[in-house]
């Protein structure tokens, strides 16, 4: 780069730039004082953030709210790796929460602005993937399953198996999410969600190879092609079953008796925010109760504010999906960062979805 010393330059030059450097702050400061609305980026899951809420926000805050979507958590860190700085919100699962801090791209929240922090149940609080909860809150929690039209699936299915049955060839989706995917064929290996047994996760990688010609469709928005007919099946996170089902009530949820995931979704702020004040005030607002109970109704996915409860309708308070019993959630894993063996992940997922 050239360099120049400002002895080069007339008096009379720095003058002329120092006036319009003071000419460009004015302009910038008219064009905020003028009406011009603060504008809070969100980078999510596809329908995870209702209009309603989003609204709300933008009425009582007096700014506008952009949200931009992912499909899965590897989208969202090839994302910030690659360098996005725009974004002021971001939602990832809880293993990503952790790989995301290790890789200093979270901002430390200031929890005296989030004062509705109070709000959330210590269930959901001092996980393994942020203990003190430094860098990020909850959102929701869900689980992963199998989504099937009670009216054309028969036998209902109880395990990872019917996803390998011949008879539903061209019939049913997968996600379009390695860890999850990789998951359900593991589980159904009898193997953990977190093996770090290459062997295993091969074992597993040539199951779905076995397993494609059979899938009509990978895809994490498994809701809309549940809605349409176009899947009488699919691996699917809960709470696009339960949105499924308000539309095409024939449509169960089932959890494998091989057993399967279950997450907590974050809300976190990314290091290179633009807008961390109003990220926080965000935050905030989502864990009002009656704005909470809002996420719930629109997602549903479990709520980690007990309050919000007391304004769901009835048939979420207790839904026995959304809040599993006992015997179900022992049947669970929690989706963990594997550290390096993460490289076997990725090269059994690209095999899988090369051929």
């Amino acid at each position: 780069m050239r360099k120049f010393s400002i002895a080069s330059f007339s008096l009379q030059t720095v003058l002329k730039r120092y006036m319009l450097f003071g000419f460009i702050l004015l302009a910038l400061f008219i064009g905020d004082s003028d009406g011009q609305k603060q504008q809070l980026n969100v980078f999510t899951w596809a329908g995870y953030v209702s209009g309603d809420i989003r609204e709300g926000f933008e009425k009582e805050f007096g700014v506008s709210v952009l949200v931009d979507t992912y499909a899965s958590n590897e989208d969202l860190l090839a994302k910030l790796l690659a360098g996005a700085t725009g974004y002021d919100i971001i939602m990832p699962s809880d293993y990503m929460v952790s790989i995301l801090i290790k890789q200093n791209l979270l901002a430390e929240l200031h929890r005296d602005t989030i004062p509705n922090f109070q709000n959330i149940s210590p269930l959901f609080l001092g996980k393994y993937y942020d203990t003190e909860n430094r860098y990020s809150v909850p959102y929701t929690f869900g689980t992963a399953g199998i989504a099937y039209d009670s009216a054309v699936v028969s036998p209902p299915p109880d395990s990872w198996a019917v996803l390998w049955d011949k008879k539903y060839k061209n019939q049913f989706s997968m996600l379009d999410d390695q860890r999850e995917t990789l998951g359900a064929a593991l589980k159904l290996l009898g193997y953990s969600l977190n093996t770090t047994d290459a062997k295993q996760v091969k074992a597993a990688k040539e199951k779905l190879i076995a397993q494609k010609p059979l899938v009509k469709q990978y895809k994490s928005e498994a809701e809309e092609l549940l809605i349409a007919g176009d899947v009488v099946m699919a691996h699917c996170w809960s709470g696009d079953a339960f949105r499924a089902t308000e539309t095409r009530p024939t449509i169960r949820y089932v959890i494998p008796k091989e057993g399967s995931s279950q997450f907590i979704d974050a809300v976190c702020i990314p290091k290179s925010a633009p807008h961390k004040e109003l990220a926080e005030q965000f935050i905030n607002y989502l864990l009002r109760p009656e704005v909470n109970a809002k996420i719930t109704t629109f997602t549903k996915y479990g709520t980690c504010v007990p309050t919000a409860k007391e304004y769901l309708p009835e048939h979420l308070r207790e839904h026995k999906f959304i809040y599993p019993t006992k015997e179900v959630l022992e049947s669970l894993e929690w989706l963990k960062d594997p550290g390096d063996f993460t490289r076997h992940y990725n090269r059994a997922w690209e095999e899988i979805k090369a051929k």
